[in-house]
């Protein structure tokens, strides 16, 4: 039987309730945009591949079954490069303290938020030209772009994997090598299945890197629905391509989680780390630390000097033609370089608008709902487990006729961005309201506030200056998206990304000039703005374990 502070409990957790309308009210805009821009497209894309003679048709598609091999086949590969490469970082970043640690993790993790068409133009200007258009120079560059995520999610367990174990092992008489293949690997398993499944995700779903990289001789599936979409006009196949490899994803999916379910064990949750005990392990520290710096900086910095040089001389010839379509009188390359990045920048600020908009409403109504918010949490992250090039077929096919025929309308590129960067906004804005004690609504009511002023008072208000940040990061994801965008843009609308990959595929020194260049521009514009959006999570706490 419920005692008298029971009873009072409850009674003011009922007065202190939000009034029933107000959840449905936050969800109702995020609700319509996921099911206009994203369940309604997928549906269409289904419906297509629903017919027999599509499924048919595109199943004997010449050359099909060599698209999919090089997708796996890389895939496997770049994925097994990604985790023995990133093992080394990712044990020193999670087991040393050091001077520049954080400098270094930094160095490390912004490639993997670099737009995929920079990491791109910057291993077309490292590698040698017998690399360009092969199989090799896509893997090192999904390398480069991954390792940040086997870092990060390896050296998080790692960081507070119990010392105690391996020291108990070492005194046993375990080798290094025993301790880490019967202490180490089986309390990492679950971190490396993690690591890998995100890693193969990236890979098997890589874009932007085998355009530009991979050339026409090594199409993966996704590089393979853009071209029948776009090019070909086989609409039917490319739904059929799309689907089959949302099931594929959908299936690696669901079998790492239970892999890493079964392999899952508790671990405390303090890292324990230290600094190098003997001139060996400063001197090991030290040299893993700069080749990362070295690895991770030299491609970035030599794109940025490739934009200087025409042949063997140093000129700023690439960087003040940007202003002009034309290589000389009467020849055009076809793009206008400024265009480009006005219109990226217009694109950014109306996806990050929406984006705020929609994620913003989406997290108070997925925290004011506690339990009952699953469904809609759940719903908003699909659209990141979709490659964007599936996403922007979807809306192209969808938005194809009337009423709604907005094929030739510029915002059908932002309402893209946006639908994958919202995902972003809710899970930066979610840990924040999980954050704020309940006792602080207790104290509003107590002092008359009612539910809704104390909601607004204290929820809403908490909520804002982290989703300028939130903006920002929406913004930055606007600017490098490259697969959606391909599908979606329409002449006089091309974005930087797109323009960077014309540009590169241009016959002549001077148009590849100008594509470094502006890849340069974005990297520089991307790189500005993570560093405001990474500095104002931190201030406010989005980055604190302690919030999650």
């Amino acid at each position: 039987m419920a005692g008298p502070v029971d009873r009072d409990r409850a009674a003011l957790t009922r007065a202190n309730a939000l009034p029933r309308w107000l959840v449905p009210a936050l969800a109702a805009l995020p609700v319509v945009v996921l099911a206009g821009l994203y369940s309604w497209p997928l549906t269409t894309l289904l419906t297509r591949v629903i017919r027999p003679s599509s499924i048919g048709d595109a199943l004997h598609l010449p050359g099909l079954a060599e698209v999919v091999w090089f997708t796996l086949w890389q895939s496997v590969v770049s994925t097994l490069l990604t985790l023995s490469i990133g093992f080394v970082p990712a044990y020193v970043l999670a087991r040393y303290r050091f001077v520049g640690r954080r400098v270094l993790l930094a160095i490390v993790t912004v490639p993997f938020m670099l737009p995929t068409v920079v990491v791109g133009a910057a291993f077309l200007a490292v590698l040698p030209s017998s690399w360009h258009g092969t199989a090799r120079a896509v893997v090192v560059a999904h390398v480069f772009f991954n390792v940040a995520v086997v870092v990060r999610l390896v050296g998080a367990m790692w960081a507070v994997l119990p010392t105690d174990l391996t020291a108990a092992a070492r005194t046993l008489g375990a080798s290094p090598a025993q301790v880490l293949r019967h202490v180490v690997l089986p309390l990492l398993r679950p971190s490396l299945w993690a690591a890998a499944t995100v890693v193969f995700l990236f890979t098997f779903t890589s874009f932007g890197a085998v355009r530009l990289l991979g050339g026409p001789a090594h199409p993966t599936l996704e590089v393979e629905i853009v071209r029948r979409a776009t090019q070909l006009g086989d609409v039917d196949g490319a739904a059929v391509l799309s689907m089959l490899q949302l099931l594929a994803l959908a299936g690696v999916v669901w079998w790492s989680a239970r892999a890493q379910r079964r392999g899952t064990h508790a671990l405390g949750g303090s890292s324990h780390w230290r600094h190098a005990r003997s001139r060996r392990e400063s001197w090991s520290v030290f040299t893993v630390g700069a080749a990362i710096a070295i690895v991770m900086s030299v491609p970035l910095l030599v794109m940025a000097s490739r934009s200087f040089r025409l042949g063997d001389r140093w000129t700023l010839a690439a960087w003040r033609k940007l202003g002009t379509a034309e290589v000389r009188p009467g020849v055009s390359l076809g793009v206008d370089p400024i265009a480009s990045l006005l219109t990226s920048l217009r694109f950014a600020a109306v996806a990050a608008v929406i984006a705020a908009l929609v994620g913003g409403l989406a997290a108070l109504a997925i925290a004011a709902a506690g339990r009952r918010g699953a469904l809609l949490d759940i719903g908003l992250m699909l659209p990141l487990g979709t490659s964007a090039v599936t996403v922007g077929l979807g809306l192209l096919i969808t938005f194809d006729t009337a009423p709604f025929d907005w094929r030739g309308r510029w915002w059908l590129v932002p309402l893209g961005h946006a639908l994958v960067a919202i995902p972003f906004v809710v899970r930066a804005l979610l840990p924040v309201l999980r954050a704020i004690p309940s006792d602080q609504r207790a104290v509003a009511a107590t002092l008359g506030a009612s539910p809704t002023r104390a909601w607004l008072a204290i929820d809403v208000r908490r909520v804002l200056r982290p989703l300028v940040a939130a903006s920002g990061l929406a913004a930055a994801i606007s600017l490098g998206e490259f697969g959606a965008t391909t599908i979606l843009t329409r002449a006089g609308t091309e974005t930087m990304p797109i323009a960077i990959a014309r540009l590169l595929g241009r016959a002549g020194e001077l148009p590849r000039a100008q594509g470094f260049a502006l890849a340069t521009i974005l990297l520089v514009v991307t790189a500005v703005v993570i560093i405001i959006v990474v500095g104002a999570a931190e201030q406010e706490g989005l980055f604190d374990a302690r919030s999650r």
